[in-house]
C-alpha cells in the first residue's frame, strides 16, 4: 500500500512540475532547472556517503542532463561572451561530475555546487533587475 501511495505522490509531483514548466517564462525555466540541479547534487552526495552507488550514478546522470539542458538553452547570438563563458562553466561542471562519480568524491560535487550557486545567484539577480 505504501508503495502505491508513494507512486501516486510521485506522479502528482511530475504532473505539477509539468504544469509549472508549461506556464513558466524562459527565466523561470532556468531557475527551475537550477533548483532541480541543486537538489540532485545534494542527493548525489548522500548516495556516495551511504554507498548507494547505483543511485549515485542516476543522480550524477540527472545533473549532467540538466547541465546539458542549461547549455542548450543559451542564446549565443544575443548572449555573446557571457553565453560562451556560461557554456564553458557548465562543461567544466559536467567534467567534474564525471570525475566525482568515478572517484566517489563529495568534495568535487561541492566544488560544482559552489560554482553553480554563484551562477544561480547571477540569474536570480538578473530576474530581479528585469522584474
Amino acid at each position: 500500500m505504501y508503495s502505491n501511495q508513494r507512486e501516486g505522490y510521485s506522479q502528482y509531483q511530475e504532473s505539477d512540475l509539468a504544469i509549472q514548466a508549461a506556464a513558466a517564462s524562459p527565466y523561470q525555466l532556468v531557475i527551475m532547472l537550477f533548483s532541480g540541479l541543486m537538489d540532485e547534487l545534494v542527493r548525489a552526495k548522500s548516495h556516495i556517503e551511504a554507498k548507494r552507488y547505483e543511485r549515485k550514478v542516476q543522480s550524477i546522470n540527472k545533473c549532467i542532463d540538466i547541465l546539458n539542458a542549461l547549455t542548450s538553452a543559451l542564446d549565443f547570438d544575443k548572449g555573446g561572451d557571457l553565453s560562451i563563458n556560461l557554456a564553458r562553466l557548465y562543461d567544466y561542471c559536467v567534467y567534474r561530475l564525471y570525475d566525482a562519480s568515478d572517484k566517489l568524491s563529495v568534495t568535487q560535487i561541492e566544488e560544482v555546487e559552489a560554482i553553480l550557486t554563484n551562477i544561480r545567484e547571477g540569474w536570480e539577480n538578473l530576474g530581479k533587475q528585469n522584474g
